[in-house]
């Protein structure tokens, strides 16, 4: 006879090689309907005029702002150990294309 769950409610997740290895991602770009929001990550190179989107994720409204609610958590315990995580103002997405490094020359 299979064992019942502890907790009727409690989900098995499971987490291949593949995607554990994760996808580097410098920018976000995010857009939405009525019924839906797309995140799209990005990753921009420097020098390279072209970028690519490397992973979308689709969630509903209401996934979306569960998602803000945990981030939010997140981030606020990351800074109370490892202190505030400097903010870039400005109009619209930074875009590091030089990742603050030497500009190199030929």
């Amino acid at each position: 006879m299979a064992e019942k769950p502890k907790n009727p409610n409690q989900i098995n997740i499971e987490l291949n090689d593949e995607v554990a290895q994760g996808i580097y991602s410098n920018l976000a770009v995010i857009t939405h309907s009525s019924s839906e929001f797309v995140v799209d990550f990005v990753r921009i190179m420097p020098g390279i005029k072209k970028a690519q989107v490397k992973s979308r994720v689709i969630l509903t409204p209401e996934h979306a702002k569960r998602l803000l609610g945990a981030l939010a958590d997140n981030i606020k315990k990351y800074e109370a150990v490892h202190g505030p995580i400097k903010e870039v103002k400005g109009s619209g997405p930074v875009m590091p294309m030089n990742f603050g490094g030497p500009t190199a020359q030929a």
